[in-house]
C-alpha cells in the first residue's frame, strides 16, 4: 500500500490533480499489486487567506510519513508570488531535502513544436536541476526598505556537497540510460558559485570516463536548445539556469501544460513530490481547458519512483498514443477536448499502451 499525500494548490491544480486520481485509482483497480491510500490536504492561497499559513508549523511533519506528495500547482492573484510559492513549494523542497529536480523534455508525435523540422527523435532531454541550493536558496535581505537607499541582497548559495550529489546523480542517470552528460553554468562571470560548479563538474567527469560529458555556459546551452536539440541528453544545472532552461524546454516539446516534475530525494529519506511544471494559471481555472499531460506525465514518474516502472512506461506510452488526436488534447495544443476528456482519453490508451511496452521489454 503507498501512501499518497494530495495538495491540490491554486488555480488549475485541483482540475489536472484529479485526472491523475483517476487515472492511478483505474490502475489500482487493474492490478492487485499496485494500492493507494490518498490524504488530501487543502494548502494553498484560500488556506492562506483564511488562516495566514500557506501550510501549518508541522506541515512537514504531517506529510513525512507519506510514501509520495502529489501536488497541482500553487500561485494566485490575491497573494505575492513570492509568499505562495516559498511558503509551501519550497518549503516542501528544502525541508524534504528534494535535491533533484528531474525534468522531460520531450517531442511527442502529433504535437507540432514552434522549432522548425524537428521531430519527435530530436527533442528527448533530461534535465537535473539542482532542487535546494543554488539561487534560490532564499539568503539575503532588504535594508533602507522605503527610502532611495532601498536596498536588495539575494545571495545564491553553492557548496560542494549539494554540487557533486546533483552532478553524481547526473551522471549515473546518463550510465543507467546511455546518454551524454551537459554541464551548463556560468564560471566566467560568476567566479566563485559557477567556477565551484565547473570544478566540481569536472572531477565527476573524471570519475566516469565511460559516460560522454560536455560543458556549456547557459547563453550557449540555450541557443543550441533551439539550435541544435539533439546534443542534449542529460542536462545537469543550478536552481535557476534548470528552471529558465526547462520552460524553454517546455515551449520546445508543444506547451507548458506538457512538462512534468519529479522533485526528489533519491536517499528515500523523505518522500518526493512529483509536479506539473506549470503555474496555477487563474485565468483559466475553472473553465475545463486546463491540459492534464503534466500532471498525469508527473504521476508517471511517481510510479517509477514507487517502483512500478511497467505502469509508469505504460502512462508515458498512453500519453503519446492519446496525444496524436487533436479530439483528445486541449486546446493549448490545438485541439478540442476538455480537461476531463483528455484524461479520460489516456487512460482510455492505458490497455493497449500496457500491451505495447510489455513487447517493448
Amino acid at each position: 500500500m503507498h501512501r499518497i499525500a494530495i495538495i491540490e494548490g491554486d488555480g488549475v491544480g485541483p482540475e489536472v490533480v484529479a485526472e491523475s486520481r483517476k487515472l492511478l485509482d483505474v490502475i489500482s483497480g487493474n492490478d492487485p499489486a499496485v494500492e493507494f491510500c490518498f490524504d488530501q490536504y487543502p494548502w494553498g492561497t484560500d488556506h492562506y487567506l483564511a488562516v495566514g499559513e500557506m501550510m501549518p508549523a508541522d506541515g512537514l511533519a504531517q506529510l513525512s510519513s507519506y510514501d509520495a506528495i502529489l501536488f497541482g500547482a500553487v500561485g494566485s492573484p490575491r497573494v505575492p508570488d513570492h509568499v505562495t510559492l516559498r511558503d509551501l513549494l519550497f518549503r516542501i523542497r528544502h525541508g524534504f531535502d528534494q535535491y533533484v529536480n528531474l525534468r522531460p523534455v520531450r517531442l511527442l508525435d502529433g504535437i507540432r513544436s514552434p522549432l522548425a523540422a524537428v521531430s519527435p527523435a530530436d527533442v528527448d532531454m533530461l534535465f537535473v536541476r539542482e532542487g535546494t541550493e543554488g539561487e534560490y536558496a532564499g539568503i539575503g535581505d532588504r535594508i533602507f526598505r522605503g527610502t532611495e537607499r532601498d536596498t536588495a541582497l539575494q545571495t545564491a548559495l553553492f557548496s560542494r556537497h549539494g554540487t557533486e550529489r546533483v552532478i553524481r546523480w547526473a551522471f549515473e542517470l546518463g550510465r543507467r540510460q546511455g546518454r551524454s552528460v551537459t554541464s551548463v553554468s556560468k564560471g566566467n562571470a560568476l567566479q566563485y558559485s559557477g567556477v565551484l560548479w565547473d570544478e566540481v563538474f569536472a572531477e565527476v567527469s573524471a570519475a566516469h570516463p565511460d559516460v560522454e560529458s560536455h560543458a556549456l555556459l547557459v547563453d550557449a546551452a540555450a541557443m543550441f536548445m533551439v539550435m541544435d536539440p539533439r546534443r542534449f541528453g542529460v542536462v545537469v544545472a543550478s536552481n535557476l539556469y534548470g528552471d529558465i532552461l526547462t520552460d524553454l524546454g517546455a515551449a520546445i516539446m508543444g506547451g507548458m501544460g506538457l512538462a512534468p516534475s519529479a522533485n526528489l530525494n533519491p536517499e528515500r529519506r523523505f518522500p518526493s513530490m512529483f509536479e506539473p511544471i506549470h503555474g496555477s494559471a487563474p485565468d483559466i481555472a475553472g473553465q475545463g481547458a486546463a491540459n492534464p499531460v503534466g500532471s498525469i506525465w508527473s504521476t508517471a514518474l511517481m510510479l517509477e519512483h514507487l517502483g512500478h516502472p511497467e505502469w509508469a512506461a505504460a502512462v508515458q506510452r498512453a500519453i503519446q498514443l492519446a496525444m496524436i488526436s487533436p479530439a483528445t488534447r486541449t486546446r493549448d495544443l490545438g485541439g478540442t477536448a476538455s480537461t476531463q476528456v483528455a484524461g479520460d482519453a489516456i487512460i482510455g490508451m492505458l490497455d493497449r499502451a500496457r500491451d505495447e511496452t510489455s513487447v517493448a521489454s
